[in-house]
């Protein structure tokens, strides 16, 4: 998938049209993270605010936070991995997506990083 902007903690967020965006963690996210064993997303219509807690991950060796990437209204949710969290570490990229967002604030993708800044943000890391 191109056309993706990271976070510094992780999440990815590929905008898209009619300020509709799909968010997911990062294929680095889900490697630290494990095998995934439990996600609580939250509901159809949250209010999100950028920074703030979106979503719960659980894995066979930690609990993790989703944060918001940006500000917005939850339009969806992907039922696929509430029943299937192991999705999310096969493909996290693609079906493995949490949530999907209508942006209040378009501004606030200005900031994040293009996948170049994203992986050499990761190589920083190790």
């Amino acid at each position: 998938m191109s056309g993706l902007l990271f976070t510094e903690e992780h999440e990815w967020i590929a905008p898209g049209a009619n300020s509709i965006a799909t968010v997911g963690i990062s294929d680095y996210a889900q490697e630290q993270l494990g095998e995934l064993v439990f996600v609580e997303l939250p509901d159809v219509d949250f209010q999100c605010v950028r920074g703030g807690e979106l979503a719960v991950i659980e894995s066979v060796k930690a609990a993790s936070d989703l944060f918001a990437p940006v500000s917005g209204v939850v339009e969806t949710i992907n039922e696929l991995i509430i029943d299937e969290p192991g999705t999310v570490n096969t493909d996290p990229l693609g079906d493995g997506w949490f949530v999907t967002i209508r942006m209040t604030d378009e501004s606030e993708l200005e900031g994040l990083m293009d996948e170049d800044a994203y992986r050499e943000f990761v190589e920083g890391l190790a």
